[in-house]
């Protein structure tokens, strides 16, 4: 199989990277990996080599996914059968002053890749977000409910979906949420500000799925070596508060940490947040025999990795 890995120095991307390069695999594969500049190229070829990722199956190059003629250039060169999307610009507060450019990448991207993609009959992965629901229910979100993001990033997001779906027929569109990785994230970012405050306050009014990257890779993998093609959620099980999310990194990182609870109102951004954005796995676990983990057993196996 022929992968065509963007945003590959993203912290899905590199999710992707450590489950088909570190770990046997049942297929054989080769992959095209993208970058967006030269920093990136070198940021990741050194990444993988200090993880002792570097193979003969992986090759590193920059791409511009808001460039058509780019994309189809590339798409063309590698003749992927899979192309899985891992670009956005995800800096939700930013997409408030920067909308434009935000949707260049999220919607334009998105259909720049779609569009080649089906110029080969290859099958497209393009990732998406909990941020095209509105946030107004109370139970979580299945595939074919309604979309009505409350902000400018879930806004160039459903734009993104909506040229992915009107494009092709071979795609798997994965809404995901709350993802932590390698790279800046929200466990990270806990974690460092343990290490000088004794107290941390912490939103506790917004609910939603925390989501390792690892195992959202590990769904893309199963889902690539079939042919289960539409829109799917992709979260681990279970879901809880930016709050109580918290409290458990202090607890399973061992913080002697106070942790309380505040509202929205009290941490003030430019954009609106959904209230209640958890996702339904329940397509999945009626039609794949993958089993994802629940949230917090994901975040146990990632505390682990960083050898706290």
């Amino acid at each position: 199989m022929r992968i065509f890995i963007t945003g590959a120095e993203g912290q899905l991307g590199k999710a992707l990277i450590k489950e088909l390069l570190g770990n046997k695999q049942k297929f054989e594969f080769k992959l095209m990996l993208t970058v967006i500049n030269e920093v990136s190229w070198n940021s990741l070829y050194n990444w993988m080599n200090e993880n002792a990722l570097l193979d003969e199956r992986a090759e590193i190059t920059a791409l511009d996914i808001t460039d058509f003629y780019l994309v189809k250039a590339a798409i063309e060169n590698f003749v992927p059968d899979v192309v899985i999307n891992c670009v956005a610009y995800t800096a939700v507060d930013d997409c408030e002053e920067h909308e434009e450019e935000a949707r260049l990448v999220n919607e334009t991207g998105a259909k720049n890749l779609a569009m080649a993609v089906k110029a080969l009959g290859a099958c497209l992965v393009h990732i998406s977000t909990d941020y095209v629901f509105d946030g107004n229910g109370t139970i979580p979100y299945k595939e074919e409910e309604i979309t009505n993001p409350i902000n400018a990033y879930g806004r160039t997001k459903m734009l993104g979906e909506k040229a992915v779906c009107e494009t092709l027929n071979n795609y798997f569109l994965i809404r995901t949420a709350w993802l932590y990785g390698e790279g800046k994230n929200f466990v990270k970012t806990m974690l460092r500000l343990a290490e000088n405050n004794k107290v941390l306050r912490v939103v506790a009014d917004q609910t939603g799925s925390p989501t390792s990257a690892r195992e959202l890779a590990r769904f893309i993998i199963y889902l690539i070596q079939t042919k289960k093609y539409g829109i799917w959620h992709g979260v681990c099980d279970g879901e809880t508060s930016w709050y109580e999310f918290t409290k458990e990194i202090m607890r399973l990182s061992g913080r002697d940490v106070e942790v309380i609870p505040i509202k929205s109102e009290e941490y003030k951004t430019k954009a609106n947040r959904p209230h209640y954005s958890v996702l339904s796995n329940e397509k999945m676990h009626k039609e794949t025999e993958f089993g994802i983990k629940a949230w917090e057993d994901a975040l146990k196996e990632y505390l682990d990795s960083l050898k706290l």
